[in-house]
């Protein structure tokens, strides 16, 4: 199993996939790193798996991800630095984190219950049916 910025990526799967694994890569910047370090052919679509992977080429991108990205938990530590940040200056943004709604523009009527959490009934919302 190879180890890449303190994460043990997949063996069975495909390089370019296995590398998204990692906090902070997606499949841009994973093929990116393939192209850089010249493993695989992207114009075939044809990667090697990570078992097939020779130790100098586990070292060379590993190598080019610490030269040439943030990942794990540096990004995660700068995210929320970010964040306290913005909560620190009471910035409209800052004070949606605060209270844990969206942050975005989302629409919060009726929606956002992943940001909001469960819906909690509120005693005499319902109003009274005319007879």
């Amino acid at each position: 199993m190879a180890r890449i910025a303190g994460v043990n990526i997949p063996t069975n799967k495909r390089v370019h996939i296995a590398l998204t694994y990692i906090h902070g890569i997606g499949r841009t910047a994973a093929l990116k790193i393939l192209e850089a370090c010249k493993i695989g052919d992207y114009a075939k679509n044809s990667f090697p798996r990570v078992n097939e992977l020779t130790e100098e080429q586990i070292s060379k991108i590993r190598e080019q991800i610490d030269q040439n990205y943030k990942v794990e938990g540096e990004l995660r530590r700068e995210i929320q630095i970010n964040i306290k940040r913005l909560m620190d200056m009471s910035c409209y943004r800052g004070l949606r984190h605060r209270k844990g709604l969206p942050v975005r523009g989302q629409r919060t009527h009726t929606n956002a219950r992943t940001r909001k959490g469960p819906a909690v009934a509120i005693a005499g919302k319902k109003l009274a049916t005319k007879k």
